[in-house]
């Protein structure tokens, strides 16, 4: 069948793949650093505000509550309305929403925006993957949806590595009005370069099929495995970096505000481990890879427990680098899964997903003020420990 042919899938090295992922790119790396420029400035928020190191992250952990419930509606809603539409829209609010923010510094409003911020971001967060499994052919589903989490990976990166550094200068302020200003011009550029869907399929909103849908697929047992997985992954990666920049505020690190933004380097590797993740499945299957995976999280996690820069640089790359293998083989798995339901099974798993950013994320904040950095180790290594219990469960379900 021809690349060019309307009823045809998008296939790998077509111009339209190539503006598929560019846009996707874009809108990943936009809402991604909006959501995560926060983090880098938790110590920061909680001397301007006065509050305390784990109500100084309620900013993200709201949002990502907030991001976790749109994301059971707004896949559900671009079934009627269109993928490109609800992205467009949810690009547009995140970046006005985020510049609404700077300019109102009174703590509970600026949890409100941070609750609208994560509402808004789920219009991409979920209907970017079902436009992947709509519109990819399904043979590059698994190097499209890893291409995608890449700019996700930049855009969590650079919102950390921005604001991080900016802050050492200028005020958190106007860190966040120039993430905001950058993100609105994304907004346009994607507007114009996503192609229209082809294969999408209006359907109207109804809640008996709302509820059919999320039904099969909880009663599925390889996806509702993969949901609980999503949950352990992203909430152990974000209490990690979390209270990383507590940790190496004090002694015996004393690293400035600029140094600990830069740490977000660590991203880059899970830049490269995510699209390798799907020629890794093919070669070895998907449950090896997320078994291997979730290992290599606990040996970065065991190097980050030395009193050394370079050790726990060297722990965070190798931690960042399985998190985004293990959570790119996780999602792929649950759109070529979810065939019939693709949109709520991708939304379900992310809902799970950032579900446990912000419950694992705000409650290990608890852990780091009792216990320290040790205390959070283990606390993270315990839900990993979980999560390859339950990835061998998953091995009496699952096939290459």
């Amino acid at each position: 069948m021809s690349l060019n042919s309307s009823s045809s899938h998008i296939e790998y090295g077509s111009t339209t793949f190539k503006a598929v992922l560019f846009s996707l790119f874009l809108a990943g790396f936009a809402i991604f650093s909006s959501l995560y420029a926060i983090q880098p400035m938790m110590p920061i928020l909680a001397d301007y505000f006065q509050v305390s190191p784990a109500q100084s992250s309620f900013p993200l952990s709201f949002s990502t509550i907030a991001l976790a419930i749109g994301l059971l509606f707004t896949g559900f809603i671009s079934d009627h309305f269109g993928r490109k539409p609800v992205m467009v829209w949810s690009l547009f609010s995140v970046s006005l929403l985020l510049l609404l923010s700077a300019v109102l510094p009174i703590w509970p409003v600026f949890l409100s925006t941070r609750i609208m911020i994560g509402l808004a971001v789920s219009g991409v967060a979920a209907v970017a993957m079902t436009y992947i499994g709509e519109e990819i052919a399904e043979k590059d589903i698994g190097f499209a949806m890893g291409l995608y989490i890449s700019g996700t990976a930049i855009g969590g990166m650079s919102g950390r590595l921005i604001a991080g550094v900016l802050v050492d200068f200028i005020s958190w302020q106007s860190a966040t009005l120039l993430i905001g200003a950058l993100n609105l011009l994304i907004a346009f550029v994607f507007l114009g370069l996503l192609p229209n869907s082809r294969h999408f399929k209006a359907y109207p909103i109804q809640l008996h099929r709302f509820k059919t849908a999320f039904q099969h697929s909880w009663r599925d047992p390889k996806l509702s495995i993969l949901f609980l997985q999503g949950f352990i992954l992203m909430g152990c990666f974000v209490s990690i970096f979390n209270y990383l920049s507590y940790r190496l505020l004090e002694s015996p690190f004393h690293l400035s505000q600029a140094w600990i933004g830069l740490i977000s380097i660590t991203y880059l590797t899970g830049i490269y481990s995510s699209p390798r993740a799907s020629a890794w499945s093919r070669k070895f299957g998907r449950l090896q890879v997320l078994l291997g995976m979730i290992i290599v999280m606990l040996l970065g996690l065991a190097l980050m427990l030395w009193n050394s820069v370079m050790a726990v640089f060297m722990g965070l790359l190798i931690f960042t680098f399985a998190f985004f293998a293990a959570h790119s083989t996780a999602s792929s798995w649950v759109s070529v899964l979810s065939l019939q339901y693709r949109a709520v099974g991708s939304s379900l798993y992310l809902f799970c997903y950032y579900l446990g950013s912000s419950f694992l994320g705000s409650s290990s904040g608890w852990v780091w003020e009792q216990f320290g950095w040790n205390g959070l180790s283990i606390f993270v290594g315990l839900f990993l420990l979980l999560g390859l219990g339950l990835t061998l469960r998953l091995k009496e379900y699952s096939t290459k």
